[in-house]
């Protein structure tokens, strides 16, 4: 066991060095032998690194460790101080990962996992590795173990890293396996989805076998694998798969300045997180996700955690995710920024296209319900291509479970007709019916917004959750309907909690 006490407290040799846009810490390295030392019990050798971050240390301090050939496995454990802090004060909060050899550039090859704060330790060999981790060989070079301060507390963040090399003949890496890109599928329908969640893999509880059998029981045709970030569970959820379950797979790209869900991205992909909106690389790492064939959705964007408000504005959005897990105060904030945004599409003249609304679970443990909320599609097929390219279009709506369904149409005086995401061809006098046909939404209010506004409110629906509610308008009057269901006010004031709410029907040329 060795202590190395240039990294207690102060600087010592620790570097500060800038990559990208990005500042990071870099630390003195821990050294190893070129083999299994002669009192190395197990054909093991062990490290033990000791310091302390301050308060203002950069998003990401980097630990090289100089591996030898013939390292069968490595292994890190370690432990940080949380001392008591006063209210309204932030605590400490570290998070760990690991590159390889190839080194930590923004976007390279070297990453090798991430478990965040989820995890103790973590190991890696060729054959296996913690889940948050890539298997692989231990090849011999310079590794670095990532440290993220997430915060720190007023008397810094003391921190104890233990790493063990264990010699050996490496396993055999075994070839990935993936889900298929299709299910069997019903042709052009409506298929339910919940494109973001949390297993074993990041920082959830259920492994993909539990996860999957949730969404099956929720009625759902389709989830997304979205861990953060990290990619290992792309390869564990083949067997999971099925003729009446399509699973894509993705990433929560989780920066300090906000997450996006990296949705349908091609099996293997691994996006990078280490910037913040000032960096200006946002723009960069939407167009990865785009290029292996994924959609970019800001997710939760005015959530309260620290760290998920969005700042990276919308320019590079193909859909936001505005309601996310049970409907809260920061949802409703959400989906009037949303509907801001539809306003400003409409009244630009400049062809900005609008940007559609979807729905998730964000599901990570029990009681956490999967599928609640999840996002209902009209698609040509149960693909990947086809369910990316429904919400994309804004074919879709939000319900808050299998239990509701919808029809939102409006038809114009001559017989024209649009659905949910289409426009309706009609000149800006002609006569317009909006109708919403709802089942499985007992007691809940029908509410028809527009560019203007809320424009009509139902009564409530009968008790058996069925009914029908009728609007007429123009294209002068509204140049978009949207409709939300919402169940009981509990404060009579106030708009009472989503029940389902559906992307727009534009009215006009």
């Amino acid at each position: 066991m060795c202590e190395d006490d240039d990294h207690g407290a102060g600087l010592g040799r620790r570097a500060l060095f800038v990559t990208g846009a990005a500042a990071a810490l870099t630390l003195g390295s821990v050294s190893f032998s070129n083999g299994p030392s002669a009192e190395a019990a197990n054909n093991t050798e062990t490290r033990t690194v000791r310091g302390t971050l301050p308060t203002g240390s950069p998003d990401f301090v980097y630990l090289p460790v100089e591996v030898p050939s013939g390292v069968r496995e490595l292994h890190v454990a370690y432990t940080y101080e949380r001392p008591a802090v006063p209210s309204g004060t932030v605590g400490n909060a570290l998070d760990i990962g690991i590159f390889d050899e190839r080194g930590t550039d923004l976007g390279g090859k070297g990453f090798r996992g991430w478990s965040g704060g989820a995890r103790t330790e973590f190991f890696i060999r060729a054959d296996d590795a913690t889940p948050g981790y890539i298997p692989g060989p231990v090849r011999p070079g310079t590794w670095n173990i990532a440290l993220g301060p997430y915060t720190v507390a007023p008397q810094g963040l003391a921190y104890e890293i233990t790493i063990t090399l264990t010699y050996g003949e490496p396993g055999r890496t075994v070839k990935p396996t993936y889900p298929p890109s299709r299910a069997k599928g019903r042709g052009r329908a409506w298929y339910r989805g919940d494109c973001h969640l949390h297993s074993w893999f990041s920082d959830g509880r259920r492994t993909p076998a539990e996860i999957a059998a949730l969404a099956r029981a929720a009625g759902l045709d389709f989830i997304n694998t979205s861990e953060h970030n990290t990619h290992s569970a792309h390869a564990h959820w083949a067997d999971q798969a099925g003729e009446d379950l399509l699973i894509m797979l993705g990433e929560e790209v989780t920066t300090r300045n906000g997450h996006v869900v990296a949705l349908g991205t091609d099996p293997g992909t691994f996006i990078d997180w280490r910037y913040r909106a000032r960096d200006n690389r946002f723009g960069k790492y939407a167009r990865k996700i785009r290029a292996a064939g994924g959609l970019v959705v800001p997710a939760h964007p005015h959530a309260t955690c620290i760290g998920c408000n969005w700042k990276f504005g919308f320019g590079e959005a193909d859909v936001i995710e505005v309601w996310n897990g049970a409907y809260t105060p920061d949802d409703e904030v959400a989906l009037a920024d949303w509907d801001g945004m539809l306003v400003a599409s409409v009244r630009s003249d400049n062809g900005r296209s609008w940007i559609p609304a979807m729905g998730s679970s964000d599901a990570h443990r029990d009681p956490d319900p999967v599928g609640r909320p999840q996002t209902v599609v009209l698609a040509d097929d149960l693909t990947r291509e086809a369910i990316q390219e429904g919400l994309k279009a804004g074919r879709s709506y939000v319900a808050e479970s299998s239990t509701l369904s919808l029809s939102f149409t409006a038809v114009g005086g001559r017989g024209e007709h649009a659905g949910i995401g289409e426009r309706l061809d009609v000149d800006r006098d002609d006569p317009v019916t909006v109708r919403l046909e709802v089942t499985g939404a007992p007691r809940c209010t029908v509410r028809f917004v527009t560019d203007q506004g809320v424009l009509h409110t139902s009564e409530p629906l009968p008790v058996s959750g069925s009914g029908t509610v009728e609007w007429r308008t123009t294209a002068q009057y509204a140049a978009y309907v949207r409709a939300e269901l919402r169940h009981e006010a509990v404060v009579t004031s106030l708009p009472g909690p989503l029940a389902a709410f559906t992307n727009p029907i534009f009215l006009g040329r």
